[in-house]
């Protein structure tokens, strides 16, 4: 039998998930000013190489730039679920440590968007300065995994 005792800090660990969630609406959010000034109306889910061909110079640039921030929202979604539910199960034993990385991971996902929308960048390189996530992200999976251990062992 196991028994699982929440400490009071988990708190913490619930607070970084949640704020995790408003990152995933602050992601929708850029989406949708992105695609309002490239102009492209819904259900559209990146601008294909047809209308880039199309556009003006101006407009390309701005459909270029909305199809990045499209793909940093997926590149989020792809990659929330596994930092969330690491988070959570990482922090039934070390919570303040689980949030730490959470909120490392938070932050790289925001340099991550907003480097992969820099106009100054191009093919979407300025997303390399938020790669810290992945390291953020390593620590989840391996601060969870060991709380499995612990409670296995």
């Amino acid at each position: 039998m196991l028994t699982l005792n929440i400490q009071p800090e988990y708190g913490y660990v619930v607070l970084t998930a949640v704020g995790t969630c408003f990152l995933g609406t602050w992601h929708g959010m850029r989406c949708g000013a992105f695609r309002k000034a490239a102009g492209l109306g819904y259900p559209t889910p990146y601008a294909d190489s047809a209308q880039m061909s199309a556009a003006s110079a101006e407009d390309k640039h701005k459909l270029y730039l909305f199809n990045c921030a499209q793909r940093a929202h997926g590149n989020f979604l792809e990659n929330h679920y596994m930092a969330l539910t690491t988070l959570l199960i990482g922090g039934l034993r070390f919570p303040l440590l689980s949030s730490a990385f959470g909120v490392a991971w938070s932050l790289g996902r925001i340099v991550y968007a907003v480097g992969y929308t820099a106009k100054n960048k191009d093919n979407g390189k300025g997303r390399l300065a938020g790669a810290f996530f992945w390291l953020a992200q390593l620590g989840l999976f391996v601060n969870a995994g060991l709380t499995g251990y612990n409670m296995a062992f």
